[in-house]
């Protein structure tokens, strides 16, 4: 895999993929590839950190061969996808035990507030080429 800027989300999670959906409706420059955490893909990028319980709990950013997770994941996704996205990094401040609280409440309850699928997302044609 070449790409410099992966996002490696849950495949079956509704948020998550609309997550996935919102980055690349935004990713002007096109720098965004993604790969779904249940993927051999994802096993391989990810190696220690691979969640071997299958048990998805955060999003991993994968940025020029670094592994970021939880909420310092997100910002670093929305300071690369440009204005007015990359003002939300100004939140890289609060301290990461804060934000990722919010972010594992969030996490832990993503598929009662917001569903599951059976199976992983199938990528429409059009941007079939963004998923590794």
């Amino acid at each position: 895999m070449t790409a410099e800027h992966i996002v490696l989300f849950d495949g079956v999670c509704n948020l998550c993929n609309r997550s996935v959906n919102f980055i690349i409706r935004h990713d002007k420059k096109d720098l965004f590839r993604f790969v779904s955490l249940q993927s051999e893909s994802a096993s391989r990028l990810l190696g220690d950190k691979y969640p071997r319980s299958g048990k998805f709990e955060t999003l991993f950013y994968w940025q020029e061969g670094k592994i970021h997770e939880q909420s310092g994941a997100v910002l670093l996704i929305m300071k690369k996808l440009g204005f007015p996205f990359s003002l939300l990094y100004v939140l890289i401040v609060i301290p990461p035990f804060i934000r990722n609280y919010f972010y594992a409440l969030i996490s832990r309850n993503r598929y009662n507030w917001f569903g599951r699928k059976d199976e992983c997302m199938v990528p429409a044609p059009e941007v079939k080429e963004k998923f590794l």
